[in-house]
């Protein structure tokens, strides 16, 4: 009985002086342990089909996307991005491809950078650019960016600075276009 006792104390003291010794973390050592604990989710070969009211409205693939649980959560598209649209009868309208994506979930709007090119199948019109945001909330003109544009279409080139733009790149605006300016010879006959 008296060796049970023993034991009881010893086991009864280890284990405070533990809990005493584990006690010892500061603050920024016990946030940078959380942040590695929540780390970064990793997916390769995504596919995301979205859909409204059980129509394709997008297809976006991509070989890799992280997705941070930060303070700000966001998702990261680090190797390329690539986006199909479709329309209500689901044909391919346009579609989107840069290198660069990063979408931040509680705004709602993705920024794409490096080698971004919007083309409407329908019309041949092509936007290159550098920098583009896609915010699907600002319907009519999903697509914006204040940087400088490009737009190619059958017959003309167009450069500017800004532009504005539906998501299927039916309509678009550059808000401050410049030269030179090339149209067909029937257009103003």
């Amino acid at each position: 009985m008296h060796q049970l006792r023993h034991i009881l104390m010893l086991v009864l003291v280890a284990s405070t002086t533990f809990f005493i010794t584990s006690c010892e973390n500061t603050d920024e050592e016990i946030s940078e342990l959380n942040k590695r604990q929540l780390g970064i989710e990793v997916a390769k070969e995504i596919n995301i089909n979205f859909t409204t009211g059980g129509k394709t409205k997008a297809i976006l693939t991509a070989p890799l996307m992280l997705k941070e649980a930060a303070d700000t959560p966001y998702i990261e598209f680090p190797n390329s991005i690539h986006v199909d649209f479709y329309n209500e009868q689901e044909v391919k309208q346009s579609t989107l491809d840069a290198k660069y994506a990063r979408y931040r979930e509680n705004q709602k709007v993705v920024f794409l950078r490096d080698s971004v090119r919007v083309i409407n199948l329908l019309k041949g019109d092509t936007l290159f650019c550098k920098e583009l945001y896609w915010d699907r909330n600002r319907i009519g003109n999903e697509f914006y960016t204040d940087k400088p544009v490009r737009i190619r279409s059958k017959t003309s080139q167009i450069d500017g600075r800004g532009m504005e733009a539906s998501q299927d790149f039916k309509n678009w605006y550059i808000k401050y276009a410049v030269g030179p300016f090339e149209f067909g010879a029937s257009e103003f006959q």
